[in-house]
């Protein structure tokens, strides 16, 4: 390929000599529309001989250039040539969202001793020492134009959940909300319903590992229905809209992933939280956060009414999911607290259930009526604000199945947020007390001890 320097030589040779040819005949003659004409032919020759060069000087194409080697069968030849830009990779939205947001979470666990005994697992159910991969969730958010959001929420994690062997991919939030008007959205799908403060609090902000044990035992967690929820003071006091927040929703009742319903009833389900104060106390953020449950459900034989725990009280006083015998009518309530005064936080909720057995075409319900209740208190304190919490919960259950059936824990634990709840460790001691055991020696310990270690990454 011609050099383009060494082609552009002869214009700065010919231009010269052109002018100076120019200015010669100039001087042979006197008329002046001569040297006109001359000098415009001498500009036309040039434009040819440009023109010529420029066909010529074929110019290297533009971009990154790679060397490509190539084999004629005898003898190796190298190239340069251009190297092909690769296209980025990226997914888009098939409909009209105007924000799409793909998240997740992981939370690894290291479980050493008494196992779960907090949750009543000792005895004929108790767990060995395990490495647990206990959640690992990835979900999908968006918002319409048209007043809509959604969530798609997926599981990877092994559960003694709902199914102590689950190993596959599951669902867990699935559900569409209009939110057109702030003081009546409505939400269709599955989630949790609104019940219990603890277990709507988000897993990943959680300041105990594990939740508790009433939490785990009476609170509906999932469900698929609907609701009618909302802030009624947004526009009348929007100074004070959180001051008042309601949640009211219809459910099947027989928990997640179902596709039928245990009969024709449904489970009802209504919350009120109120945030009554939100300021400053001694020059520190602080805000008081109360809340109350209730729940209604008929159930019939088969369903599990502890969903994300155990209630029902085996023989040795251990606990296992209660799966009813027979049909049943249950009615729970609770009602909770926050406090929290800057690097303090101080949570409480006490939690209630009726259990009452119904005959359905002449068969008896398999069990006696019982009430189970029961609380915890959890404090919490940053060691050093944001990075290193202290925490603390004392939680009792009474299952009233048997007589002196409740199981106590204490819990202490630490939590250090490397970058707040997007990547924290956390471990935990909890001591566990079980009445039943200690009234009834033969069946073994009545005490145990567990620590728990988690990492959590969030995405």
């Amino acid at each position: 390929m011609p050099n383009k320097k060494w082609l552009l030589v002869p214009i700065n040779v010919l231009v010269p000599m052109m002018l100076l040819a120019v200015q010669v005949r100039g001087a042979e003659t006197s008329s002046e529309s001569k040297r006109i004409e001359e000098l415009e032919r001498a500009v036309a020759d040039l434009k040819q001989e440009v023109a010529r060069l420029k066909k010529e000087n074929v110019s290297a194409p533009e971009g990154k250039m790679k060397t490509k080697v190539t084999y004629d069968g005898k003898t190796y030849v190298e190239k340069a040539v251009v190297e092909e830009e690769k296209l980025p990779v990226y997914v888009r939205q098939s409909g009209s969202e105007l924000k799409l947001v793909l998240g997740g979470y992981v939370q690894i666990n290291f479980e050493d001793g008494d196992v779960s005994a907090f949750e009543g697992r000792f005895g004929q159910t108790a767990l060995k020492d395990r490495f647990r991969l206990r959640r690992a969730r990835i979900n999908l958010t968006g918002d319409f134009a048209e007043q809509f959001d959604f969530k798609v929420e997926g599981d990877f994690e092994n559960s003694d959940g709902l199914n102590s062997s689950r190993t596959a991919f599951e669902a867990t939030d699935i559900f569409v909300n209009w939110h057109q008007f702030a003081e009546a959205n409505v939400k269709a799908g599955q989630w949790k319903a609104p019940f219990g403060l603890e277990q709507l609090t988000p897993d990943p902000s959680l300041i105990i590992i594990e939740r508790s044990l009433p939490t785990g035992a009476i609170t509906p967690e999932r469900q698929i229905g609907v609701q009618l929820w909302g802030k009624p003071l947004t526009n009348i006091w929007p100074g004070e809209k959180d001051l008042l927040t309601y949640y009211a929703g219809i459910f099947n009742g027989n928990g997640r992933n179902t596709t039928n319903n245990d009969n024709n009833n449904f489970m009802y389900v209504g919350r009120l939280e109120s945030i009554p104060f939100k300021g400053k106390i001694v020059g520190q953020d602080s805000s008081l956060k109360l809340g109350a449950d209730v729940l209604n459900s008929r159930d019939d034989a088969g369903t599990n009414i502890s969903q994300s725990l155990n209630l029902l009280v085996n023989a040795d006083g251990s606990l296992s999911p209660f799966v009813l015998p027979g049909a049943d009518e249950r009615t729970a309530w609770s009602v909770d607290a926050w406090f929290n005064l800057g690097p303090f936080d101080l949570i409480g909720e006490y939690l209630q259930e009726k259990v009452n057995g119904r005959t359905v075409n002449g068969m008896p319900p398999g069990f006696a009526d019982f009430t189970t209740n029961g609380y915890y208190i959890t404090a919490a304190y940053f060691l050093i604000p944001k990075k290193l919490q202290l925490a603390v919960r004392w939680e009792d259950l009474n299952p009233g199945q048997k007589g002196n059936d409740g199981i106590r824990s204490i819990t202490g634990g630490l939590n250090y947020y490397i970058h707040g709840d997007d990547l924290k460790l956390m471990v935990n001691y909890i001591h566990t007390w079980s009445d039943f055991r200690q009234a009834n020696p033969e069946f073994g310990q009545d005490q145990f001890n567990e620590v728990i270690g988690r990492m959590q990454l969030m995405f």
